[in-house]
């Protein structure tokens, strides 16, 4: 048990020190490339005032982070909205699984950033254009793993529920969610992921707030530190909204918490 819990903390200090070997020696190499101490500076500097506000554009990047998470957590919310009404349908009718599937087929590889332009023409505002293409890109998890726990559930179950003649309400709430929900919370812990990547490149072609743009703005002022700063900040909010959720995920995770 001790020789696991040193490993635990030996081997990621090992590897970090290996991580930070290879980057001082491409620093080395590659001209203007700021090497690991000129980012840590530059990281104090940037976390000593992260809520600064001097008007847009100009802002902390506290302030740029919770602009890129409130347009994360609208479009994540609409696409758990859509996506669970969705995916119990699909996975209780045959007919309506038959009529979605070569759409969500196609519309499942879609690029992100071919929503973009089209979005924009639509609703010629950021902060919408971003929440519709996190929904139209995070849905597909959500839909596909709330059909997979509905398919998932015992034919006994269901025969059960025949014989007492449950409703269709009564059904999806006593007998299909209580199975279904962690095939669901698996979908919207996926969803939240692909939800926090693709907000970057949206903000990046669409400007304003938001981190990605951040990146983007500080690649324009030749600022390297700022944009290895923001890809350690895109990690480290990516590792905590994962964290939340799957702690979440285990929670109403009947198999893991022992019920039957």
């Amino acid at each position: 048990m001790l020789y696991k819990s040193i490993n635990a903390v030996a081997l990621p200090i090992l590897l970090f020190g290996v991580i930070i070997a290879i980057w001082s020696t491409i620093a080395q190499n590659i001209p203007g490339f700021p090497p690991p101490m000129e980012v840590w500076n530059e990281l104090i500097i940037v976390l000593s005032d992260p809520f600064f506000n001097n008007g847009a554009g100009d802002q902390g990047v506290a302030l740029q982070l919770i602009s890129s998470l409130k347009r994360v957590f609208g479009g994540f919310a609409l696409a758990i909205a859509v996506g669970i009404p969705v995916g119990l349908l699909i996975g209780m009718s045959k007919m309506v699984q038959t009529a979605f599937n070569p759409y969500i087929q196609i519309l499942k590889p879609v690029s992100p950033l071919a929503w973009l332009p089209l979005a924009l023409f639509v609703f010629k505002d950021v902060d919408m254009t971003a929440i519709f293409v996190i929904f139209i890109t995070s849905i597909w998890p959500i839909i596909i793993n709330t059909a997979l726990g509905v398919r998932s559930v015992s034919e006994d179950y269901l025969n059960v529920a025949k014989v007492l003649q449950l409703t269709a309400f009564e059904r999806v709430f006593q007998i299909i969610l209580p199975v279904a929900v962690p095939f669901i919370f698996t979908g919207m812990r996926l969803s939240l992921g692909i939800a926090w990547l693709v907000i970057v490149a949206a903000e990046m072609l669409t400007g304003g707030l938001g981190i990605g743009f951040w990146i983007w703005d500080e690649y324009n002022n030749l600022n390297y530190s700022h944009i290895i700063i923001g890809i350690i900040l895109i990690g480290v909010v990516g590792y905590i909204l994962d964290t939340i959720m799957g702690i979440i995920a285990d929670y109403f995770d009947y198999r893991k918490r022992g019920r039957v």
